[in-house]
């Protein structure tokens, strides 16, 4: 049974900095491109950030871009993405995602005040 629990969200101050995590079961991360995806109040769900099997190859919204750093850890069967430099903008639940699996777990709540 397919499974992803993402953690690490919270409430943080313009400026800091989050990790989040996502624990993969059911399946081998290795074998599926990962990505993140965020969900403002009011708002469609946007891609944030996507990387390969691998791992070689990491791509962002313009939004996240040098802010955002996607990672993975296949040994652990785990997905993260640590960020920096919030803004407000960035309020929003953060979902990950194996690429080419239609599964979506619970999301991280992440809000940044101002």
């Amino acid at each position: 049974q397919v499974q992803l629990t993402e953690s690490g969200g919270g409430l943080v101050q313009t400026g800091g900095s989050l990790r989040l995590s996502c624990a993969a079961s059911g399946f081998s991360v290795r074998m599926y491109a990962m990505t993140w995806y965020r969900q403002a109040p009011g708002k469609e769900r946007e891609l944030v950030a996507t990387i390969t099997r691998a791992g070689s190859i990491t791509n962002y919204a313009d939004s996240v871009k040098g802010r955002f750093t996607i990672s993975r850890d296949n040994g652990k069967n785990t997905l993260y993405l640590q960020m920096t430099n919030l803004k407000p903008e960035d309020t929003a639940a953060y979902y990950c995602k194996a690429r080419d699996i239609e599964y979506w777990g619970q999301g991280t709540q992440v809000t940044v005040s101002s």
